[in-house]
């Protein structure tokens, strides 16, 4: 008898480590400097991992040096059994000025516009649900655009977790930057 059981529980045991896990998924936002949205999206449960990069554009091969026509954005990779799409939109929402198309507090111009980009029309349906709750509780209108995902460029690796290599500099750039501030105005607390 206690065999037998030995053998339920390591069939139990062998059944569970072999269920196949829901694939991990990834989501690309735009919001002002790439360095604060990595920043702010990389503790939010679920998350794994956030690179820097451009998103947005057409020319091939934009480097921080010469993006035209795309925005700096962020690679969020994400394990939707610990956070779904509509609540990773919504935190996004909340880590950056969704009001402005003119940038994001002092990152001012076309390149730090704000985005969503979605590779689904599940993902535009999460990602507008998310934009409507979120409206009454935004001092202002959101006017993030929500917009088809195309190719995701990698920043180069010396802004990949700029925040945690450069901490003194990074949270200099910050408060003198007025992010939270501004975000402390738009957000109905």
């Amino acid at each position: 008898m206690r065999t037998l059981k030995l053998a339920a529980a390591l069939t139990t045991a062998l059944l569970a480590t072999s269920a196949v896990a829901a694939p991990i998924k990834t989501a690309v936002f735009a919001g002002g400097c790439f360095w604060s949205m990595e920043h702010d999206m990389e503790p939010i449960p679920g998350v794994s991992r956030v690179v820097v990069g451009y998103a947005g554009g057409t020319a091939p091969n934009p480097s921080y040096e010469n993006h035209r026509g795309y925005l700096e954005s962020v690679r969020v990779t994400y394990d939707p059994a610990q956070i779904s799409y509509h609540d990773l939109v919504a935190r996004y929402l909340r880590v950056t000025d969704p009001t402005d198309t003119g940038g994001a507090a002092c990152d001012r111009g076309p390149t730090y516009a704000p985005a969503i980009f979605v590779s689904s029309p599940q993902e535009k349906q999460a990602a507008l649900a998310a934009i409507a709750e979120a409206q009454p509780h935004v001092n202002g209108r959101i006017i993030t655009p929500v917009l088809p995902a195309g190719r995701f460029y990698m920043g180069e690796g010396y802004h990949q977790g700029y925040a945690h290599k450069n901490p003194v500099a990074y949270n200099m750039y910050r408060m003198g930057c007025g992010k939270d501030a501004r975000l402390r105005q738009v957000w109905k607390r």
